[in-house]
This record gives structure tokens, C-alpha cells and sequence, in this order.
């Protein structure tokens, strides 16, 4: 199974295909979010540097957030237009679920991803034998609501960190868009091979609606 994977949600403009788990050719662009002018050349040049045309692909995964809101925009717009347009079937990862799979080894995941002013994007999840397992649903929290939640449901358990919330490590929060083919494939799997209807995974409201909320209190 071909599949093409497109990742939208941060600076970096992310595209690959791969023959099930196994990558084919990946390009990425690191412009900035640009992402309206860069995706649609990318998917182009990835096309025909793998000798592939969209009418060979067989499943398209988007990362539908959370992370920059009009690219996330962008890359599940792309993907539901070539999904409706040639009958692929379509597949949404978060991005948190994208960054868990950067940890191979067995045990509890902590994915969190920075949104500013102490608050961050956070999920956790499991990983056994490969397989990967929500333990808390992707939600927008504190910082220190993360650490209360870890404190007092999981003090017992090992837990490995990734992200750019929490940890300070940079390579921790590489959203490899290899690994979002992986985990699109197997939500593919797991759905008996039906797509789905993706739509963005918005955990916060825009700054601009957050903005005019906040100036429609004081009136």
C-alpha cells in the first residue's frame, strides 16, 4: 500500500510516501509557515522524484493538529481535495500521537507540545510490543495541571518525555513524518481499510477569536 503523508501543523513542511512501513522518499521544507505557496510544489516534486502520480497512491494521512492552525488547515484541505477528487482514502493523526512514536521502547509516553504562557498540548500514551495506546486523550492544559495529573495517576510508572513543553531537549519534538504514515496505516488497519472524515484538531480556540472574546467582556 502507497501512502502519502503530509504534515502541515509547524514551520517545518513535511511530505513522504511509503510502501506500508516502509519509507520510499520524504521532502521537507523548513520556510516558515508558507505552507499555502511550498505544500502543493513539494507533493509535486516527491511525486515525480519517486516516479509516482496520486492515481498510484492508495491511503493520504494528514496531521491534523494541534500546532499552527492555518497550516493545519492547509494540509487537511490538500488532503480531503485529492480524497474527494480521486476516491483515496483519507486518514487524521495528531500530531501528539505523531511525536509519541519517536519513543520505540515499552512503557508510558508523556507527548506535550509548548503553546505559550505555561500551557501545553498533552497526551499520554502507552507503548507495548510496538502497539500504541491512549492513556490520556489529547486536551490543552498548564504545565503544572500535566505535572498534577502525572503526580497523582502515575506516580508509580516510568514515564519518557517528548516534546517541547516539558523537556528541553529539541530532537525530542522532530514530528517525523515517517512516523505519521506509521501510525496512519495502522489506524487505517484498525478501521477494517475505511477512511474517515478528518477534520483539524483544534485543543485551543485561534488567538484572533480568544482576542475578540476578551474585548467583547469588557464592552
Amino acid at each position: 500500500m502507497k501512502i502519502l503523508c503530509i504534515d502541515t501543523s509547524s514551520n517545518l513542511c513535511s511530505v513522504a510516501i511509503l510502501e506500508d512501513t516502509t519509507l520510499i522518499k520524504k521532502l521537507e521544507l523548513n520556510n516558515g509557515l508558507t505552507h499555502s505557496e511550498t505544500l502543493m510544489p513539494l507533493i509535486k516534486q516527491l511525486l515525480e522524484e519517486s516516479n509516482l502520480t496520486l492515481k498510484d497512491i492508495d491511503l493520504l494521512v494528514s496531521d491534523i493538529g494541534p500546532g499552527s492552525f492555518t497550516g493545519i488547515r492547509i494540509g487537511v484541505s490538500t488532503c480531503k481535495a485529492f480524497s474527494d477528487s480521486l476516491n483515496i482514502p483519507c486518514i487524521g493523526i495528531s500530531s501528539l500521537d505523531v511525536l509519541a512514536y519517536n519513543i520505540k521502547n515499552d512503557g508510558i509516553i508523556c507527548s506535550t507540545i509548548d503553546c505559550k504562557n505555561a500551557n501545553c498540548y498533552f497526551a499520554l500514551y502507552e507503548c507495548k510490543n510496538g502497539a500504541y495506546f491512549t492513556l490520556e486523550e489529547p486536551c490543552a492544559k498548564t504545565v503544572q495541571e500535566v505535572s498534577d495529573l502525572l503526580n497523582s495517576k502515575y506516580s508509580n510508572e516510568q514515564i519518557e518525555f517528548v516534546g517541547n513543553s516539558i523537556t528541553s531537549n529539541s530532537t525530542d519534538y522532530y514530528l517525523n513524518v515517517e512516523n505519521l504514515g506509521i501510525a496512519g496505516l495502522r489506524k487505517f488497519t484498525s478501521n477494517n481499510n475505511v477512511g474517515e472524515e478528518i477534520l483539524p484538531l483544534y485543543l485551543k480556540k485561534p488567538q484572533a477569536q480568544r482576542q475578540l472574546e476578551e474585548k467583547e467582556l469588557l464592552k
